[in-house]
């Protein structure tokens, strides 16, 4: 069983940044996959950007050149910088992990872009 615990979440004003973390309860090492997705209301949950090998990443097109994903292995915790936020990058962030086929969920964090 792997937990994962997201925070940086928040109310951010368009063009403005924030960092959500992803910490997990197991190595990073013992890892296949992990990343970031994002369910907007009455939408289904996207991929944002991920990990999909120690180093090949993945991003949705819609957030290429404004968000970067970056991981910390000593302190088993993944990252998503986002910057030039916009409306429509408003959601619910998830941190997602494979392990051994089995994939892991994050509770969940509001990120909410306004004015």
């Amino acid at each position: 069983q792997v937990q994962l615990v997201e925070s940086g979440g928040g109310l951010v004003q368009p063009g403005g940044s924030l960092r959500l973390s992803c910490a997990a309860s197991t190595t990073m090492f013992s890892i296949n996959a992990m990343g970031w997705y994002r369910q907007a209301p009455g939408k289904q949950r996207d991929l944002v950007a991920a990990f999909t090998s120690a180093s090949t990443t993945n991003y949705a097109d819609s957030v290429k050149g404004r968000f970067t994903i970056s991981g910390d292995n000593a302190k088993n915790t993944v990252y998503l910088q986002m910057d030039s936020l916009k409306p429509e990058d408003t959601a619910v962030y998830y941190c997602n992990a494979k392990v051994l086929g089995a994939s892991y969920w994050g509770q969940g964090t509001q990120v909410t872009v306004s004015s």
